[in-house]
């Protein structure tokens, strides 16, 4: 079931609504078309009682800046870019150095800013949210036509369905900033949880987390997340150099296998919640929410800080375009970016 309500106001006087998909079980999903935003995640524990799981704001206007890019949608380009500079077909780029001296997230004004169309799909119980991005849009080349369909069954599932066709030759690599914490919205830290990413490499980064272009093994390292391990075990070993420059961690994974296929797996011993997380991308951020800056107001009343949550951002991995050795993210009239990203939510440990 879909419902919609008035969700504020936003600076240039637009209305925002707050789109609701409930399944049989009374589980629901809320997402905005702004910035095409997951507000709220709620979702059963291992008592069977229902519980936010995802970071959010109450009201647009609490959105406004989003700091931290809390639930929003994320383009054209997720994560960084060095120095916003790259070659693409034999033409220089000089994209916004937004974050650091380096490109991130799209850049001065993403996708997390736009105000997104929005069709609902009950047959499907899903949303179906689209924005045209003009050529030269962020420097960008080519116009970009881009859909983004969410569906919530009856299983807890949330799919997000990523397409993007782009009339010339550009960069795209969309995700989704949803900070999660298993124990609920405002509850302990995620430093309990524990986590499984299927992946035998990961992309290490210099001091500003621009990958250095080696793909290297997690064996023997703090990034050997591949066995259940509790998350707050090594995060602020500051001996290491990776988590020191992240603050924690803040790193591409790179995802054993292809196509759809599980990538991670995320549980709470407190509260019996276990989170899959199945995609077709090559790679996946776990970000533990280092730098959330005490800046945006929660849901649950009181303002976000470090590990109130984390991301799982599915996703091409950072900087590709400046990696030969990197998946392409370079899509055009030959090539239409088409991806999936589900989040699958239960008390299933198996």
């Amino acid at each position: 079931m879909i419902t919609s309500r008035d969700f504020g106001k936003l600076p240039c006087g637009k209305p925002a609504k707050l789109y609701k998909i409930e399944n049989a079980s009374g589980a629901y999903v809320e997402i905005t078309n702004y910035g095409g935003i997951i507000v709220s995640i709620v979702v059963p524990d291992r008592e069977g009682k229902l519980g936010d799981v995802l970071l959010g704001c109450k009201t647009v206007e609490d959105y406004i800046p989003n700091n931290g890019y809390l639930g929003a949608l994320i383009g054209r380009i997720g994560n960084r870019i060095n120095q916003g500079k790259c070659v693409l077909n034999g033409k220089e780029l000089q994209l916004a150095r937004n974050s650091n001296g380096h490109h991130l997230h799209g850049g001065d004004h993403g996708f997390n800013e736009k105000v997104w169309a929005v069709e609902e799909l009950p047959e499907k119980n899903a949303l179906r949210m689209s924005i045209v991005s003009p050529a030269g849009e962020e420097n960008y080349p080519g116009e970009l036509k881009v859909c983004v369909t969410y569906a919530f069954n009856d299983r807890c599932e949330l799919s997000l369905h990523y397409e993007a066709e782009a009339s010339e030759d550009t960069l795209v690599n969309l995700t989704n900033h949803a900070y999660f914490n298993l124990n609920g919205e405002g509850g302990a830290k995620i430093t309990n949880h524990v986590i499984t990413i299927h992946a035998e490499r990961f992309t290490p980064g210099d001091a500003g987390l621009i990958p250095t272009g080696e793909l290297k093994s997690v064996a023997g390292t703090f990034f050997d997340l591949r066995q259940p391990t509790r998350i707050g075990d090594h995060i602020d070993d500051f001996s290491d150099d990776q988590l020191k420059a992240g603050g924690g961690y803040d790193h591409n994974f790179c995802l054993d296998g292809e196509g759809l296929r599980e990538a991670v797996v995320l549980e709470s011993p407190e509260t019996g919640r276990v989170m899959r997380v199945c995609t077709d991308q090559p790679g996946v951020q776990f970000y533990a929410g280092n730098a959330l800056d005490g800046t945006m107001n929660g849901k649950c009343g009181r303002k976000y800080t470090p590990r109130d949550g984390m991301c799982l951002e599915t996703q091409n991995y950072p900087d590709a375009i400046n990696h030969p050795n990197f998946p392409s993210c370079v899509f055009g009239p030959g090539r239409k970016y088409d991806y999936t990203t589900i989040y699958a939510f239960s008390t299933d440990r198996k």
